[in-house]
């Protein structure tokens, strides 16, 4: 998985005052990277399967999105969180891999990274940078990844007052809600 688009998103999350739980999908709570960063996980998904989660975030990466697709706990982790009407946040190459791979779009809209999309079958790719459709918040890649978690932060506290507040303290000037100054 990237770390640097989990980090980004929990970075802005936090700043907002959301409670975050990093959760590792393998047997040790260390995660190493794409590019070979080392952070570690809060807990285990096996630990945490039976919770619910206001949102679940899945990062992309090449590696990462491959083992998180094949791991059968995390798509039925995400399909309980779908079903309750939780937000399932996909970010680059994870709405194509993880969520197309498990049929668990159910032919809402998305976004991802690359060309992942032509292998999908049950959704409907939209080219913007972050797409909401219902409880699925899908974002390009990590290049959008402050986009993405902006949108994130003020659908989880509805106050995007607060979201165009802390763009406009870390100078991102690309990102305010629609009732934001720009």
């Amino acid at each position: 998985m990237c770390h640097y688009k989990a980090i980004i998103v929990i970075d802005i999350l936090r700043r907002l005052d959301i409670t975050v739980e990093k959760l590792a999908c393998q047997e040790g709570l260390e995660l190493l990277s794409y590019h070979d960063i080392r952070i570690f996980a809060y807990a285990l998904l096996s630990n945490r399967a039976n919770d619910l989660y206001d949102a679940v975030m899945i990062p992309g990466g090449p590696k990462g999105t491959v083992n998180l697709a094949a791991n059968p706990q995390v798509a039925e982790f995400i399909r309980r969180h779908d079903t309750a009407g939780k937000l399932v946040c996909p970010l680059c190459s994870a709405a194509a891999r993880v969520l197309g791979g498990n049929g668990l779009l159910n032919g809402r809209r998305y976004v991802c990274s690359g060309d992942l999309y032509q292998q999908v079958a049950d959704g409907i790719y939209v080219d913007q940078k972050v797409v909401e459709d219902g409880n699925l918040l899908s974002g390009k890649g990590l290049g959008v990844a402050f986009d993405f978690a902006f949108s994130l932060a003020s659908r989880l506290t509805g106050d995007v007052e607060r979201a165009d507040f802390q763009a406009e303290h870390i100078y991102y000037d690309h990102w305010r809600s629609a009732s934001g100054p720009g």
